[in-house]
């Protein structure tokens, strides 16, 4: 038999035989004397096997120790390992089907950002549209990345503080009062007259549980943080530096 008729008759490729070769599954046939290889029913048989095993989703490294072994027992226990897998793959799929579900449902519909918590969807669907303000867009983003980055309990506390400081019809106009001001900021210097009323906005409405236990550093604080605020107008991150100070400074008296 040759490699096509193999190939035909166990339904795979010629390319795929020989990749099996290369990988030690197929033991390699017999040449004859004018060099052809010539294939027996025992590589039908084991091609076979090594097709129903590779349909079933086992790896090819699997796949090896299958054949390796004769006792039908080790087989069973693949299976088992493989049916295992299956079940936790059907649970990992239902988990991301229902919050799927959960964001489309959401009241206000999926924001721009993509696809977030349920909780952090109602929070920025209480503020409201704000697609227009470039700060509100930057803040928001911000946002997504720390709920998507930090650890299951510090996203909670980030949750519940940001819950606190925009969960009310107050809190959410605020907000909005302190983007306006802060996108008003985009072409000035830092010595702008504005940038008081700004940073006292602003201070009012962080949330007391993410200010820093020590002062706050624009230029040598977190790394995170310098990176977000490395484009800002010069009058933008001074608002921001002094509104980190009120706000900390209210926090300790």
């Amino acid at each position: 038999m040759r490699i096509g008729e193999l190939a035909g008759a166990v339904g795979v490729t010629t390319r795929t035989v020989r990749h099996y070769h290369h990988q030690g599954l197929l033991p390699e046939p017999e040449r004859l004397a004018n060099g052809y290889r010539t294939y027996t029913l025992r590589h039908v048989v084991v091609l076979a096997r090594i097709r129903r095993l590779t349909e079933l989703g086992l790896g090819l490294a699997e796949v090896r120790d299958v054949l390796a072994e004769e006792a039908g027992k080790d087989l069973a226990e693949v299976l088992e390992e493989l049916d295992a897998d299956l079940a936790r793959q059907e649970a990992a799929i239902r988990d991301r089907r229902a919050r799927l579900r959960e964001l489309l449902e959401a009241e206000g519909g999926v924001p721009a950002e993509g696809p977030v918590s349920p909780e952090l969807a109602e929070l920025f669907a209480g503020i409201g549209d704000m697609s227009g303000s470039p700060m509100a867009r930057r803040d928001r983003e911000m946002l997504v990345l720390l709920e998507s980055t930090v650890a299951p309990e510090e996203r909670a506390g980030l949750l519940t503080a940001m819950r606190g400081a925009l969960g009310s019809p107050e809190a959410a106009a605020r907000a909005r009062r302190t983007y306006a001001l802060l996108d008003e900021l985009a072409d000035a210097g830092a010595d702008d007259p504005r940038v008081a009323e700004a940073a006292r906005e602003l201070a009012d409405s962080m949330p007391a549980e993410l200010l820093p236990e020590e002062g706050f550093d624009l230029d040598s604080g977190h790394g995170l943080l310098r990176a977000l605020y490395a484009d800002f107008a010069p009058a933008q991150a001074e608002a921001i530096r002094q509104a980190m100070v009120l706000a900390s400074r209210g926090r300790r008296s």
